[in-house]
């Protein structure tokens, strides 16, 4: 199946995309929403799109997966970068355990349910 087919990717990208507009054409920022969503859909999203990038180049085509390290890469580089330099960086960022917590859950949603 296309990662694009797959409910567990683009209903993340649905989410992710209407929480944008509330916020940044609305104003409307709901807490726990605003605070943790994109958190938690950010690993589905980012590895969902590249997953489907390198099933339409790599010569296992539809039958390409990410290894367990490769998702663990891409959250450790995720919560390294977000929760550990910009916060240092930028008083814009805020660290926050949570924040990590989030992106390794949306790394078990992807692994199950979208890399396969």
């Amino acid at each position: 199946m296309s990662v694009f087919k797959n409910p567990y990717f683009f209903i993340p990208v649905l989410l992710f995309g209407l929480n944008q507009i509330l916020e940044k054409s609305f104003g409307i920022f709901i807490p726990w929403v605003h605070e943790y969503l994109d958190d938690l859909l950010a690993i589905p999203v980012i590895l969902g799109i590249t997953l489907q990038i390198y099933r339409w180049i790599h010569p296992l085509k539809g039958n390409f997966k990410f290894k367990k390290e490769h998702i663990f890469v891409a959250f450790l580089y995720v919560s390294v970068v977000f929760e550990g330099f910009l916060p240092w960086y930028s008083e814009q960022y805020v660290r926050d355990f949570w924040d990590i917590l989030c992106y390794a859950l949306g790394a078990l949603v992807f692994y199950f349910k979208i890399n396969n």
